[in-house]
């Protein structure tokens, strides 16, 4: 089934849902960055967003600093374009955010 990219509306309707999270200039990707406690903690939580991705079978771009963590997404098979499948994917990282003490 192929996926369907949102309309602008729904974009900016499902970012309300996501405080944070902010939309590229160019409308295409969501992204967010956690500060965390340390490089422990940023590296667990990327471990943590990873197996969400892996159980998902979607993925973002996701760097990796001493303290932080950044994450940028949007869905390949729908030409680069946002769809739902992004949105879930970041309502689930959000979800484990607090385990890390992200913020």
């Amino acid at each position: 089934m192929p996926v369907e990219p949102l309309s602008q509306k729904d974009i900016e309707d499902r970012l309300r849902e996501l405080p944070g999270w902010s939309l590229s200039d160019d409308h295409d990707r969501i992204s967010r960055s956690y500060r965390l406690a340390g490089h422990f903690a940023a590296t667990a939580m990327v471990v943590h967003v990873a197996q969400i991705q892996e159980e998902l079978d979607h993925h973002s771009d996701l760097t990796l600093g001493y303290n932080t963590v950044a994450l940028t997404v949007n869905t390949h098979e729908a030409g680069g374009a946002l769809t739902e499948r992004d949105f879930q994917l970041a309502h689930r990282i959000e979800e484990i955010a607090p385990v890390h003490g992200a913020g």
